[in-house]
């Protein structure tokens, strides 16, 4: 390991933990940190160019930088994360950068393993953090799973999802390829699990994720949950992908008692877990892909 990937390293795992600390305590990540990482990043690359007098490391740090930026776009309009984490993201891949030289078959950029392994843990952190908060809220969260289950449509699915079972588990034992019957089941059964992790990650979040919050603990970047107005005029809503400051400043300034904010999962925790594996075991699921 030279010198650029222990001093890429040291401060991505140093932020990652300043990060983490803010996330759970706070629910936020601030904007000094993560444009901090940006900066860093660009710079570090920038000097390390220069001293070594070859433009590669600048310009994979570049790339590295659109590259997240582009995933973090499609994570915040898709919902799943906020603006800090976004942002954070961006700070990641201008340090890390994607290694030009480095991209065979039994050997992915580290960039790549990262993303896969933020992908894989970050799945596994968000679900055990919706089961701990299922057990905190179970009154609510069995209170809503009911309701869930109860509304027309879904019974209607479960019907339908119930029949699909029976006649592919009947019809499997016609079937003579082993691949195919194998395939017909575990598409079947993904089906039907997936419903009911979508009752799940809805009764959680309806049970635990909603909270009224006073404008003065609202942060740039909340998920308001409901249309809020005032008078006729719109002031912000679930539509906006997070609150503004000036948004803010108007509901402080019109003395909006609460509004409704979703508390998304603290995120940033994975993304630690995801650095710390993706440094000791970087291309650890290469082995159940290419065990020879």
């Amino acid at each position: 390991m030279d010198e650029l990937h222990i001093a890429v390293y040291s401060i991505i795992g140093a932020a990652l933990l300043v990060a983490t600390i803010t996330d759970i305590r706070k629910r936020e990540v601030p904007d000094w940190l993560n444009y901090g990482l940006i900066f860093l990043g660009v710079s570090v690359r920038g000097i390390y160019s220069l001293i070594h007098w070859d433009y590669v490391p600048f310009l994979e740090g570049l790339i590295g930088l659109a590259v997240f930026v582009g995933l973090a776009y499609v994570m915040f309009y898709a919902g799943q994360w906020g603006g800090g984490d976004s942002k954070l993201l961006m700070g990641i891949g201008s340090l890390i950068g994607i290694e030009l030289s480095v991209f065979t078959f039994d050997k992915f950029p580290f960039m790549l393993s990262f993303i896969i392994n933020l992908m894989f843990f970050g799945a596994i952190y968000g679900l055990c953090w919706s089961l701990v908060l299922a057990v905190k809220n179970r009154k609510m969260f069995l209170k809503e799973v009911r309701k869930l289950s109860a509304v027309k449509k879904i019974k209607k699915i479960k019907i339908v999802l119930a029949i699909v079972l029976v006649v592919s588990f009947a019809a499997s034992f016609f079937i003579k390829n082993i691949a195919f019957k194998i395939m017909l089941l575990v598409f079947v059964m993904l089906a039907a699990i997936g419903l009911y992790a979508w009752i799940f990650i809805k009764a959680v979040e309806k049970a635990s994720m909603f909270k009224w919050y006073p404008p003065k603990r609202l942060t740039e970047g909340d998920w308001i949950a409901d249309d809020v107005y005032i008078g006729k005029k719109y002031i912000c809503g679930p539509k906006d992908l997070g609150i503004e400051k000036k948004q803010i400043a108007i509901l402080l300034k019109h003395k909006v008692k609460k509004v409704l904010v979703r508390e998304g999962i603290p995120f940033v925790p994975s993304f630690l877990i995801a650095f710390i594996v993706n440094v000791f075991f970087q291309n650890w699921f290469l082995r159940f892909l290419v065990p020879f």
